[in-house]
């Protein structure tokens, strides 16, 4: 007969942080199902958020900003946890149980680990998310990680290692969202930090009716991935991208136009990654290295 694993207790050495905005009903449903202290960071909401939150759960700590810092809000939340791993979450996901706490035994184990990201499962028929098929299917060297090796990872389904985080700046203010994994993901790289998809650890996502339309998000990725490249690529890249991006229709031009009020901020944050980190986004590319 086999035994059933036993499950871990809650970690003690986590907090779990969500940013959010206007997102009062998805919240009220999620906030329960998490496993460890949670830091709500309300981006300045407008659908009462706040009060909904404080009179339903009066256990989570609430951080109310007065506009809208988009991913900015998670280093806020972060720098208040004050605990050595942080998990964030969407609104709309959660870890499934148990499995917080075995993540961070994982990262625990793995003292160079930065990001642990975990299995998402979408929504109520629980279909893994394609992004995580990519993962799974990382050429980068695994060497002696708990999973395959990244140079990216989906934010509401990752582990962070505070000190890891903290080390590069946290979210920045200039990517904003969507794509703002991309930068931390680069510069965590640059920092000898190491990042791993790890399935035996689960994140149920589902997706809230209230997302930005498809044309809207592709656009706001395009901003992003144009921007991390002012920050960190090679300017012979950088200008490859803008003309990609000018030649990918409406979604392209419309984040290269959101992207221009931003560039001299970008500019001003610029340190090209080095060769080494070059090289494994070449080979995820599945260019010559």
């Amino acid at each position: 007969m086999i035994e059933p694993r036993p499950t871990p207790s809650p970690a003690a050495d986590v907090t779990v942080v969500v940013a959010s905005r206007n997102r009062r009903e998805d919240l009220l449903d999620s906030l329960p199902r998490h496993e460890a202290p949670v830091i709500l960071v309300d981006n300045g909401s407008t659908d009462d958020t706040v009060a909904a939150v404080r009179a339903a759960h009066p256990e989570v700590t609430v951080m109310p900003l007065g506009r809208n810092l988009a991913a900015r809000a998670r280093t806020l939340g972060a720098a208040r946890a004050g605990t050595p791993f942080v998990a964030f979450a969407d609104d709309d996901s959660w870890w499934a149980p148990g499995d917080l706490a075995r993540a961070v035994a994982i990262m625990q184990a793995h003292p160079r680990l930065a990001v642990l990201n975990a299995r998402i499962l979408v929504g109520p028929e629980e279909r893994l998310d394609p992004v995580c098929a990519e993962m799974a299917r990382s050429p980068l060297p695994r060497g002696n990680l708990p999973g395959p090796a990244l140079l990216g990872f989906v934010a509401c389904a990752a582990l962070v290692r505070t000190e890891a985080f903290e080390q590069v700046g946290g979210f920045d203010p200039v990517i904003r969202f969507p794509g703002e994994e991309e930068r931390l993901a680069l510069d965590l790289a640059t920092a000898d930090w190491t990042m791993a998809y790890v399935d035996e650890v689960t994140i149920h996502h589902h997706p809230s009716p209230r997302r930005d339309a498809p044309v809207r998000r592709q656009a706001g990725i395009w901003r992003s991935r144009l921007l991390t490249a002012t920050m960190r690529l090679p300017a012979a890249e950088v200008a490859g991208l803008v003309v990609d991006a000018a030649r990918s229709g409406r979604p392209g031009l419309t984040g290269l136009a959101r992207a221009l009020p931003d560039v001299p901020a970008a500019l001003r944050r610029r340190r090209p990654v080095p060769q080494r980190v070059r090289a494994d986004l070449r080979l995820l590319a599945g260019e010559p290295v």
